[in-house]
């Protein structure tokens, strides 16, 4: 059973109300570079990255779900393993449903989730039912014992401690900048991809600089 953890309300009782800006930045502060370092040190002796990343280099295509805050984090990472993968798509609800993935898995198809507390419930029962209908899921949550990591073929645990009434996002962050690396410097037509990207974006016009 998921342990429950704090609200955002919760969380805001407890560490921001009453107390002074400069000695609420000084603990956001401290915090935050106290996790940071624990995630330094946990991506370092852990080994799920890399095998996700492997995971992700060898489908053929690659499905990114969140829900909420989620979804943003599950946008940045399809953005970031795009520039270098062909094949990335991001389930948003409206370009692609998630309807749309669950009636149509193929043999090669991978579903990365990203399930941060509280859990949302549409991300974890879309993502239970791929991996029940023979799709193979990747999990990107912040407990060993997070809805659908019994499903998950590897699930990256992240740290999400906070002295603030949101969740910090450093250690997530962290870690998906550490995925795309590994997955777009693990492929072999990636620094093609990039190079195409690039030449395309100065023929478009697409930057202040290429203007």
């Amino acid at each position: 059973m998921t342990t429950r953890r704090s609200t955002p309300a919760e969380r805001f009782d407890r560490n921001v109300q009453r107390r002074s800006a400069q000695v609420l930045k000084q603990r956001v502060l401290e915090q935050q570079r106290a996790e940071f370092e624990k995630a330094l040190a946990r991506a370092a002796e852990q080994d799920a990255i890399e095998r996700a990343a492997a995971l992700i280099v060898s489908a053929r295509r690659r499905f990114l779900l969140g829900s909420g805050k989620s979804l943003s984090y599950a946008s940045l990472l399809a953005s970031d393993l795009s520039a270098g993968l062909s094949g990335v798509h991001l389930v948003d609800g409206a370009s692609l449903r998630p309807l749309d993935v669950l009636s149509d898995i193929r043999q090669g198809d991978l579903l990365i989730a990203v399930s941060m507390e509280r859990y949302r419930r549409d991300t974890v029962d879309v993502a239970a039912a791929y991996a029940r209908h023979g799709g193979e899921l990747v999990l990107i949550t912040d407990a060993d014992d997070a809805p659908l990591a019994g499903l998950a073929t590897t699930s990256i645990v992240i740290g999400s401690d906070t002295a603030s009434y949101a969740n910090s996002p450093t250690s997530v962050v962290l870690a998906l900048h550490l995925l795309a690396t590994l997955t777009i410097a693990s492929s072999k037509g990636a620094g093609r991809r990039l190079r195409d990207r690039d030449a395309l974006a100065a023929e478009l016009g697409l930057y202040t600089e290429e203007s």
